[in-house]
């Protein structure tokens, strides 16, 4: 049997109403003996991390659970990581980028409901996770409601329901039924590849802003964030469009050597910018196509890249190569 590690970091899975709302306050051995038959599968062994809501997860967070795959990677065969739902696909993009070269299945997993509670759906998380962490496939992923998210491409889209997640712009990798994986895609690539083996790089840049544009918006934010940022996400129209009256604040980032990456509000389908003119003048700017990536990848990968990259052309070609 395989053996695979635990790390738990708290969120709403390991949450108890102490009075004053739900807190994470679950030890990690008390989740695992919810789900007893895990061990007929596969060796067990659970950290806990930290305990915290998800809301309170910050790189540092993000980079401790890195550093634990790193100092107990040669010792198993996979990880099972325990999330708060908020912002668990936050966490998944980055650690999709800070573990280089990675080998082996890296699953993170949440729930709706605390595990302790009647018809939670923590136990059928947490045992679909360990199921996944056995397969033989290698990468960063979310398993959530019975599916197998790519790390990238995870987006929690519903508050309540425990169907909460879905995978954008890309096929869900798996679904178990009966406690059979069954695949929907052949293929597990990662292009972050070098001869050094498994490592990891944790630094990320924080100095980064997401904008949404509006309707009657100022712009004079601009002015703001050329001069305490390092890179920009605009989340613009539709298929990427652009009012006239703002190339020329990107026009100001993109000269006083800020990264800006132009993505659109809309989930589905991504970006192009040559089917309307205010699309097509964004290409007369040193900007970054967004593409069809998710807000949380997009926010995570270009902190990773600032971070990683000295100069925009290197992080541009970066951050326009999907994983």
């Amino acid at each position: 049997m395989k053996n695979i590690l635990l790390i738990a970091t708290g969120g709403t899975i390991a949450s108890k109403d102490n009075g004053n709302g739900l807190t994470p306050s679950i030890d990690v051995n008390i989740l695992l003996d919810y789900i007893p038959v895990i061990r007929q599968k596969c060796h067990v062994t659970g950290i806990s991390l930290m305990n915290i809501d998800s809301s309170n997860m910050d790189t540092s967070h993000i980079s401790s659970i890195s550093e634990c795959i790193m100092n107990n990677y040669n010792d198993y065969d996979g990880f099972v990581i325990t999330h708060g739902t908020d912002t668990c696909a936050y966490t998944a993009a980055a650690l999709s980028y800070q573990l280089i070269n990675l080998s082996k299945p890296v699953i993170l997993t949440g729930s709706q409901l605390p595990i302790d509670v009647e018809k939670t759906d923590a136990v059928m998380n947490l045992t679909n996770a360990f199921i996944y962490s056995c397969e033989d496939i290698s990468g960063v992923f979310l398993a959530f409601s019975e599916k197998l998210i790519k790390g990238t491409c995870a987006k929690k889209i519903k508050t309540k329901s425990f169907d909460a997640f879905e995978s954008i712009n890309f096929p869900c990798i798996a679904t178990i039924r009966n406690n059979i994986v069954e695949y929907n895609i052949n293929t597990f690539e990662n292009i972050m590849t070098s001869g050094n083996g498994f490592h990891i790089k944790t630094d990320m840049c924080t100095d980064i802003a997401v904008i949404t544009l509006f309707p009657g918006m100022n712009y004079n934010i601009f002015d703001y964030l050329n001069s305490s940022c390092r890179g920009v996400i605009i989340e613009g129209f539709g298929i990427g469009g652009m009012p006239d009256n703002i190339t020329e604040h990107i026009h100001r980032l993109t000269t006083n050597g800020i990264c800006v990456v132009i993505t659109t509000q809309c989930l589905y389908e991504g970006v192009n910018w040559e089917i309307y003119e205010v699309g097509r003048n964004l290409t007369k700017e040193n900007v970054i196509n967004g593409k069809s990536m998710t807000i949380e990848n997009l926010t995570m990968k270009l902190m990773w890249s600032l971070a990683h990259y000295k100069n925009i052309t290197d992080i541009k070609n970066f951050m326009e190569k999907e994983l």
